[in-house]
């Protein structure tokens, strides 16, 4: 928790008046028992009904007061914990975005989910408890025993008995709730977690008819976030009957006391009735510092865990900028190894790529394609070797400057919600239309927007749920065209492409004034046929390297998926 009250500063006017104000209200509480056996020993003992009315204009004055104290303490510890949660929320998200795809894989997309929403709002709402509640419930708890001794010390004797008692109850319900609420907060990471999977797959769920064993297991994951909460909800629930049991004894005993003592002469009826006010006061407070305590303590767990989040370091260090490139790609004898992976996706991989050259990778499922082309703009690092652009290790290189000239069309085309302009704006914010529809002519996306109403200020949909999956590949492809990047890479970017849309895609690359050096991952033989060198994977090997007649000659993986594709009685050539 102590690393994150950095984001509180600029906040401290607001911490110091909230509980100021807050204490306000608490000393104008802890007069209305006088006023009452004011109202009591002398209006109504006398029959003085101005005298009453008088001393109900007080009280109603000292509740105006304390109630207007109570509002500006409120406003004044909302707009803290407000704030605080925003900037909190904000270095969160910049924290994640600069982190490697290794932290990213380690820490999972619903445990930053579940960072960045309700363990956030939990730390929120124990920065406003604290500071409204922290300072008055002991304030109003041991200002009522002084009150209290101020009219009969031998009466009060039963608040000083009574407060420990008080004390040990709720503080010990407390401390076993505690670790209770934590593993409560756990469960709910793995309900998370599954509602994410469940809802982003739900039509893999359909297809293949797993609704019910996803059911079964969600039902399971809320049973057991149940079971937990039901233990610690069931323990917290013991505190108010327990403290109200106490309390009520205490009230039976002074009663019994302060009768005597009226009886006596020694006490007033009004100074009993303040009495027992005083003890009302405590029994509140305590339990409301009770549940303070609990809410201390969910959000410092949370706290925790969001700090622990933004502890996380990337494994990616940043280098120098990044001129201009020129497009000049090589391996050198390159491995990588995912983090935890028991054996290397890559291994050994050699090779060098002239700037405006294009680069075929292809290989069956698993054998490191993408793998290898996310090690360009170091989306993850090689484990050994060194991956180079022009000459200089792209560890040198700051990230973000690289990633500036590397034009990327990953394997899941992503559009966000907005229109086709702003996606298309990505690759260049300042691009032009007149660029934005050069890109769109480029990546075969022309008729796409031309069909749509709006034109380039089509609403898009979140995720682009509005477009056939082919649109949302050519979309996502003029992106990365916009920016006219030295080095453009296209993983399995054109699975969704028919055939003929696919070579008019990359005729239309080879074609650009100022061609980019072009990596092109596909599984599809006739995506990679033309291209200048062609890199053939298995099983993270480098097992063939060269033109397509040339692999076809010597490279046997490469004949078997290329004749998987065109038969050798129905070969010919792809125009």
């Amino acid at each position: 928790m102590k690393s994150l009250l950095r984001y509180m500063k600029g906040y401290g006017k607001q911490c110091v008046l909230g509980p100021l104000f807050k204490l306000l209200e608490a000393s104008f509480e802890l007069m209305i028992p006088l006023v009452v056996a004011a109202i009591v020993d002398t209006g109504i003992a006398r029959g003085d009904t101005g005298y009453i009315i008088k001393m109900c204009l007080i009280m109603v004055l000292l509740g105006v007061v304390g109630l207007v104290s109570a509002i500006t303490a409120q406003y004044f510890a909302a707009k803290a914990a407000v704030g605080f949660a925003a900037r909190l929320r904000y270095a969160v998200m910049e924290h994640i975005l600069g982190l490697d795809y290794t932290a990213i894989d380690r820490l999972g997309s619903s445990t930053m989910i579940t960072r960045m929403t309700v363990d956030i709002n939990q730390v929120q709402n124990g920065v406003n408890l604290t500071l409204r509640l922290l300072l008055r419930s002991p304030f109003v708890v041991f200002g009522a025993m002084i009150m209290a001794f101020t009219i009969d010390a031998k009466a009060a004797l039963t608040f000083v008995a009574l407060i420990p008692v008080l004390c040990l109850v709720v503080f010990g319900i407390m401390l076993i709730t505690m670790p209770l609420y934590r593993k409560v907060q756990s469960r709910l990471d793995g309900v998370t977690s599954a509602t994410r999977q469940n809802l982003a797959g739900v039509r893999v769920l359909r297809a293949f008819c797993k609704e019910e064993e996803e059911v079964a297991d969600f039902e399971e994951k809320t049973d057991a976030l149940k079971r937990w909460q039901v233990i610690a909800g069931r323990i917290s629930g013991l505190m108010n009957p327990l403290t109200f049991v106490i309390v009520n004894l205490a009230i039976i005993v002074l009663m019994h006391t302060g009768a005597m003592k009226v009886q006596g002469g020694v006490l007033t009826q009004g100074l009993v009735i303040a009495l027992y006010n005083y003890m009302s006061q405590i029994l509140v407070e305590l339990v409301k510092m009770a549940n303070l305590i609990i809410s201390m303590t969910k959000a410092a767990a949370c706290a925790s865990r969001v700090a622990n989040l933004l502890e996380e370091k990337p494994s990616i260090h940043p280098g120098k900028e990044a001129n201009t490139l020129r497009g000049e790609v090589s391996f050198e004898n390159v491995s990588m190894a995912y983090a935890g992976a028991a054996a290397e996706s890559l291994e050994g991989i050699s090779f060098a790529a002239k700037p405006g050259q294009t680069v075929g990778i292809i290989g069956g499922t698993g054998s490191g394609k993408s793998t290898l082309v996310n090690l360009i703009p170091r989306f993850y690092d090689a484990t050994s070797g060194a991956v180079r652009i022009d000459g200089v290790d792209v560890k040198e290189y700051d990230m973000q400057a690289l990633r500036e000239q590397i034009a990327i069309v990953p394997q899941k085309a992503v559009l966000f919600q907005g229109s086709i302009r702003d996606n298309l704006r990505w690759g260049k914010a300042d691009a032009t239309d007149q660029e934005l529809w050069q890109a769109l002519e480029l990546a075969q996306a022309k008729d796409v927007v031309l069909s749509k109403e709006g034109g380039l200020d089509e609403p898009v949909l979140q995720g682009g749920s509005n477009f056939s999956g082919g649109q949302r590949q050519r979309l996502t492809i003029a992106r990365a065209l916009v920016s006219k990047s030295p080095i453009l890479i296209l993983d399995d970017s054109a699975s969704a492409l028919d055939y003929a849309t696919d070579a008019k895609l990359r005729m239309a690359i080879r074609s650009m004034e100022n061609p980019p050096t072009t990596f092109i991952v596909s599984q599809r033989a006739a995506s990679v046929r033309y291209a200048d060198m062609i890199l053939v994977l298995e099983d993270g090997e480098l097992v063939g390297k060269g033109t397509h007649d040339e692999l076809l000659e010597k490279c046997d993986v490469y004949q078997e998926i290329y004749y998987s594709q065109f038969p050798k009685e129905v070969e010919g050539d792809e125009k």
